[in-house]
């Protein structure tokens, strides 16, 4: 299938705001592009594409990716958050986050984005422990627990979540953050350290992250700079 069909679709989707009204808006554009992707790519074909299209067809594959892709297609798509295009990193990160919240059964996963977005912090806990009893391979939701154990101040369980979320998904910048966000709230700045080393050399362009670890190593010093060296 030629990647010029899968960039025409793509650049049918209106970018933004225009002087000339659209034939369809963006939402209508999307689905229209998720019909048009179904019917004729694969997520082998849209993977190779990833690994050797030009900067609009890896777009392109990406956004098709994050409409239709699965959690096998982590690794390859992982690869691109190093993309020498900046456009492409930030949409192949975006495109493993909606992956991981689909990485389980259609009901786990609308459960999932019900609960990720309740505001009272005991109730989603407590959805999110139902749903991790129901689904205990499902990586986004033991995740999502992290992060609610973090605002909750529980830093050790969150901790816990987001080792476990690595143990089924190394490729999840997210959780390795969360570690050195857990670690700093414990006063242990040499696993914090390594945990955002660790989060940056999956995802370099994750924001703040950089100066977090700068002012760690400067904190600790040679000690810091040992611990890189291992």
């Amino acid at each position: 299938m030629s990647n010029s069909l899968l960039v025409e679709y793509y650049k049918q989707i209106p970018a933004g705001r225009s002087d000339a009204k659209p034939k369809m808006t963006r939402k209508e554009a999307v689905a229209a592009f998720k019909r048009r992707i179904a019917e004729r790519y694969t997520e082998g074909t849209l993977l190779r594409v990833l690994e050797h299209g030009d900067p609009d067809s890896r777009r392109a594959a990406l956004l098709a990716l994050g409409l239709l892709g699965t959690m096998n297609a982590c690794p390859v798509i992982a690869a691109r958050l190093r993309d020498e295009d900046r456009e492409v990193a930030q949409m192949a990160a975006d495109t493993l986050w909606k992956l991981w919240f689909r990485g389980d059964s259609p009901p786990h996963n609308e459960e999932l984005q019900r609960l990720a977005r309740l505001r009272d912090r005991e109730k989603a806990l407590a959805g999110l422990d139902a749903l991790i009893r129901r689904a205990p391979n499902f990586a986004e939701a033991y995740n999502q627990r992290a992060i609610v154990y973090f605002r909750l101040k529980q830093f050790d369980r969150s901790l816990a979540d987001c080792e476990k979320v690595l143990e089924m998904n190394p490729y999840h910048f997210g959780a390795q953050a969360g570690i050195g966000q857990c670690c700093l709230q414990m006063r242990k700045h040499r696993a914090a350290l390594k945990a955002f080393r660790n989060a940056l050399r999956i995802n370099p362009n994750m924001d703040g992250v950089a100066e977090t670890i700068r002012a760690l190593e400067n904190a600790l010093g040679e000690e810091g700079r040992r611990d890189e060296k291992k």
